[in-house]
């Protein structure tokens, strides 16, 4: 059986996500990566590579879609495809292909209440 061991981010919609960003800097001392506006956090217990990430986006983006809403779950995976199998089995709608890059395969599904939620296997 597959199984979540970690939460990989939290990550939502922002009006402006510089200034937000440069609010939880000044107020709660994140370190914001300009190269996507967020901030990540390491996981004693997690596979190495794996963090937790705050994450704005941009107010317009469409990558939570096909939810409608204004965040979205990561969850750190150990078998992302057995994980997949279980979603899928249990009613969840799979979104788009597996997709895979130097951080992980990331996945992504519809929970029954229309949450969007992805999936990462680290590497």
């Amino acid at each position: 059986m597959g199984k979540v061991v970690g939460i990989g981010g939290v990550l939502f919609k922002s009006k402006d996500r510089d200034a937000l960003g440069k609010w939880y800097k000044d107020t709660l001392g994140f370190s914001i990566d300009p190269s996507y506006g967020g901030s990540h956090f390491l996981q004693k217990d997690a596979p190495e590579k794996a963090c937790t990430v705050w994450g704005p986006f941009k107010e317009d983006t469409d990558y939570f879609e096909p939810s409608d809403k204004a965040f979205m779950l990561n969850f750190i995976v150990d078998d992302i495809h057995q994980c997949l199998q279980q979603v899928e089995k249990a009613g969840g709608k799979l979104v788009g292909e597996p997709c895979e890059d130097e951080m992980g395969i990331f996945a992504w599904f519809m929970d029954p209440e229309g949450n969007k939620i992805e999936l990462w296997q680290v590497k």
